[in-house]
């Protein structure tokens, strides 16, 4: 029988400690070698620089009144980085409906992106993206590889739930962002459990 168990570093109180065992004892030679993830971020990184550049541009009309979509001009690396352990902040207001991204600044890399109706509190509690940021950050101070994870926001999503959950996907497959499960195919990403190309 398959497991979809996955073991956080960031455990609920009730969990017990030997359920971490994994993260100290790992075999010799198990980690990340220094090739292998920089090939991997080589790879992201190429695919979504050309989606940075953008599509070529078109000549429009004067009467063209085609409504640009905000998957097509945001930018989530021009997003004011906020500390992605930001949430442990103390704020006067939940906040407001926002999309978000895990940037890497350090090698303009966009490595997830989500949606909340709450800027403020979406990641107080349990995130399966909070683990993969410290299996990702993990992977660069063992290589000391320059690494800055960050979180932008961008407050201007819309209230109702279905509408900003369209503009995520359709973000999440323009970018493809590696940590966002309908990527982890195309990247086998090794951070959230997937196994790398060989």
């Amino acid at each position: 029988m398959v497991s979809d168990y996955q073991p956080s570093l960031l455990p609920d109180a009730d969990l017990r400690a030997a359920d971490l065992s994994w993260a100290y004892n790992r075999p010799a030679g198990s980690a990340m070698s220094i090739d292998e993830l920089r090939g991997w971020k080589q790879r992201v990184a190429q695919y979504q620089a050309t989606v940075s550049s953008g599509p070529p541009a078109t000549q429009g009309t004067l009467f063209d009144l085609a409504e640009v979509s905000p998957a097509d001009t945001l930018d989530p690396f021009a997003l004011p980085p906020c500390n992605a352990e930001f949430w442990r902040g103390q704020f006067q207001e939940s906040g407001v409906p926002a999309l978000y991204f895990v940037v890497d600044h350090a090698a303009e890399l966009l490595l997830y992106v989500g949606e909340t109706v709450k800027s403020n509190q979406r990641w107080k509690g349990v995130h399966d993206c909070k683990r993969y940021i410290l299996s990702y950050v993990e992977a660069h101070r063992a290589h000391e590889l320059p690494v800055a994870v960050n979180i932008g926001f961008w407050p201007y999503a819309e209230r109702d739930r279905r509408d900003r959950q369209a503009l995520e996907q359709t973000l999440i497959q323009r970018w493809r962002s590696p940590f966002n499960k309908e990527n982890w195919t195309q990247w086998n990403t090794p951070f959230v459990g997937g196994k790398l190309d060989s």
